[in-house]
């Protein structure tokens, strides 16, 4: 039965969220249930293109992405895919009614991955952070205001900011990593391998501002989804402020994390915020 395997799909993309990002997943089972699916779905579908051309190495990455793509757009155009994530993700695209040029950004930024290793400029880094992370905002957006487009506009340009945020304490995060086995580089005028506390400095300014403008959107956001949003705010902004306490030096060779008593006592504290309407 069709039915059969879209529970299925579902459960592959929820699957998937919950082994690639302990952090995100425990964030989305504080949204409430009737929209967790959706956004399970959303992240499933862009973890698994993340995935196409940032590990699969060895394998024809282009043309994988290519068939991910293709079948995709098959899917939207007849309504199933045999591929589960796929066949998921695009449920939720029509029934959030999300913008085809969100996914087509997204799936750009996706592409350059496979060739682009560095950003000279603000415009070409605006460009890829928009696709790579603030369309998915976006379309996780949709799925919050349940097609209440008057609300989504007002929430629009707070939504992407949290993706930006999000995005750049990754790059900060991943600064080795990205740099030494991808030998990416997505700061303009910024070398990675001679990261200054300065140049450091400079780019924790831009996040802080990002999250300031992000905040004034989640305190705003429907209650099904506030406490989720903030819940995952917390985590990154305690990243952050992980990150601001490194040493540059120390960046350049170690992945930061928040460990999870950590997370804990940060999802403990959001929630007492969340009930007291702090938030």
């Amino acid at each position: 039965m069709k039915e059969l395997f879209d529970s299925i799909s579902n459960e592959s993309a929820t699957l998937i969220t919950k082994k690639y990002s302990t952090s995100f997943s425990i964030a989305v089972r504080l949204l409430a249930p009737d929209i967790r699916q959706a956004i399970y779905n959303i992240y499933g579908f862009v973890r698994v293109a993340d995935e196409i051309v940032d590990s699969f190495e060895g394998y024809p990455k282009e043309e994988l992405l290519n068939r991910f793509e293709e079948e995709y757009q098959y899917a939207i155009e007849t309504g199933i895919s045999t591929n589960p994530v796929i066949n998921a993700f695009q449920k939720t695209v029509k029934e959030y009614n999300i913008e085809a040029k969100l996914v087509e950004s997204f799936l750009k930024s996706m592409r350059a991955d496979l060739n682009k290793q560095v950003y000279e400029n603000q415009e070409e880094i605006d460009e890829y952070i928009y696709g790579s992370a603030d369309v998915v905002g976006l379309m996780c957006l949709k799925v919050f205001v349940k097609g209440d487009q008057e609300k989504y506009l007002n929430l629009k340009e707070p939504a992407m900011k949290l993706g930006s945020a999000f995005q750049k304490v990754n790059f900060l995060r991943d600064l080795n990593e990205d740099f030494e086995n991808l030998n990416r580089s997505y700061f303009p005028n910024i070398n990675p391998n001679k990261l200054s506390e300065t140049d450091k400095k400079k780019v924790l300014t831009e996040i802080k501002k990002d999250f300031e403008e992000a905040y004034t959107g989640i305190v705003k956001l429907p209650k099904e989804a506030k406490l989720a949003v903030y819940v995952a705010y917390k985590y990154y902004f305690n990243l952050l402020s992980k990150i601001e306490k490194t040493p540059s030096a120390i960046l350049k060779e170690k992945r930061i994390r928040v460990s999870n008593p950590k997370k804990m006592y940060l999802l403990i504290v959001s929630y007492f915020n969340f009930k007291l309407k702090i938030v």
